[in-house]
């Protein structure tokens, strides 16, 4: 039998083999008599059912387990090639009442119960393919495709260390086999443990050099740490292997939107947006970086497409109606962030934006609301500190001003606007020494506009 690891679209182990079928020697009717002209007709459907594929091998497969001339072993092979068929279809169901009457007539065949695992993993159902891949591996546990299969349950069950210990026991069985090497690779990562990614991913390159996947994965431990030239040159890679991959353009394109090379990342975001129309994620990002270029018109057209595509994408909310509040549209900014925060009332920085742009309207109590429940969502971020004592110094409120002002400086105490802020807090307490203290320290540190 054929055996499967993962499907490629589940994105764990990009290299793993859809389900293929072989070509054994076509078996004997169960009663091993000669055959007559019907159960002749019989036996090739069995032999096609065996050795084509697509619709021509399903049909063939269906009328020789109606035909009645199969049982026990011979019989579980042709719902075993139909559930092969079924799954290539991604007919899922299908796929699995096959294996599983497969495995009622030869319940000790490790593949089959592989394989059905295989097709719960697609469906989503995890604990069902745990099952089967435990029993496949009680069955064989020498067959390092089956802990690989586990490992990659746990790890969509997001038990990061269960799939290391199997993929750890993958490996040792397979140490030439690029795809636990990847798969382990995913999971350390997703424990934040980068380095010992980046060095799966080292070791899946080096066995397979032309694993697309693996330099796409490590290209983004390299942007988590930090190192985006180093991320560029995987992602490069990846596009070169797999130049349809609109991911691997998005990766790209958002490592040189963090280098500031705004205009390779709208590049790059182009591209992926080209590949696949319809990932409201890329739009998002390519909005985010018009914006950052000053163009707020583009950035709200692309936070539009991205909101059309994905209505409950918060952060397309948040982006658009900042960049409305930019622009000086406040009634559209505010409607926005409403709901971007409706969408996901803990965005800090939604109501942080919403307070500024209440600020701006002049409703100073509203914008101390909202700068409030940012600081309770979020107390170590300074800015909504200092936005807030810019609202108590609009209303007069200069004590509690100069008391977030001081915050926001504990908290960052290389910003020149936080002492400028409190300069003006000190001048209208009448404190002219404080005031110029806070002034002083403002130009040693640089400062050039004032919030």
């Amino acid at each position: 039998m054929a055996r499967i690891r993962i499907l490629p679209g589940i994105a764990l182990c990009a290299a793993a083999a859809m389900w293929l079928t072989v070509a054994p020697a076509a078996a004997m009717p169960s009663d091993g008599q000669a055959t007559s002209p019907a159960a002749g007709a019989a036996a090739n459907d069995a032999d096609t059912c065996r050795r084509a594929s697509g619709d021509v091998a399903m049909a063939a497969c269906t009328r020789a387990i109606a035909s009645g001339r199969y049982a026990g072993h011979d019989l579980a092979r042709l719902h075993y090639d139909r559930a092969v068929e079924y799954a290539n279809k991604r007919n899922y169901d299908s796929a699995i009442a096959d294996f599983s009457a497969a495995i009622r007539l030869d319940p000790a065949d490790a593949d089959t119960h592989n394989d059905r695992g295989v097709a719960w993993l697609a469906k989503g159902e995890y604990d069902r393919a745990l099952a089967d891949f435990s029993e496949a591996i009680r069955l064989n546990p020498t067959d390092p495709d089956y802990h690989n299969n586990r490992g990659s349950s746990w790890q969509l069950k997001g038990d990061y260390d269960r799939a290391i210990v199997d993929y750890n026991e993958a490996i040792r069985l397979s140490p030439e086999d690029p795809c636990p090497l990847y798969n382990r690779g995913i999971a350390w990562s997703s424990k934040d443990e980068n380095d010992r990614a980046i060095a799966d991913f080292n070791e899946a390159i080096r066995l397979n050099p032309n694993y697309a996947a693996a330099f796409y994965r490590r290209g983004i431990v390299w942007t988590d740490k930090g190192d985006y030239d180093r991320a560029i040159a995987d992602y490069s890679v990846a596009i070169r292997l797999d130049p349809k991959k609109a991911d691997a353009f998005y990766a790209r394109g958002t490592a040189y939107r963090m280098k500031g090379d705004n205009d390779r990342a709208i590049s790059d975001f182009d591209e992926a947006i080209r590949l696949n129309p319809n990932d409201a994620t890329y739009y998002r990002k390519r909005g985010r970086t018009y914006d950052a270029k000053g163009n707020r018109d583009l950035a709200i057209l692309d936070y539009g497409k991205a909101i059309r595509l994905d209505p409950s994408d918060d952060g397309a909310f948040y982006s658009r109606g900042t960049a409305y509040g930019m622009k000086g549209d406040n009634d559209s900014a505010i409607a926005d962030l409403d709901e971007a925060i409706r969408l996901n009332p803990k965005s800090a920085g939604a109501f942080n934006n919403r307070g500024n742009v209440w600020r701006r309207r002049g409703d100073n109590d509203r914008a101390i609301d909202d700068y409030s429940e940012a600081i309770r969502l979020n107390p170590k971020d300074p800015s909504y500190y200092n936005n807030r004592g810019n609202a108590w110094h609009a209303r007069g409120d200069n004590d509690r001003a100069i008391a977030d002002f001081n915050e926001a400086i504990r908290l960052n105490p290389a910003n020149a606007a936080y002492y400028n802020n409190r300069r003006d807090a000190w001048l209208a307490e009448g404190d002219l020494a404080r005031a110029i203290a806070d002034a002083n320290q403002a130009t040693r540190l640089g400062a050039n506009n004032p919030n």
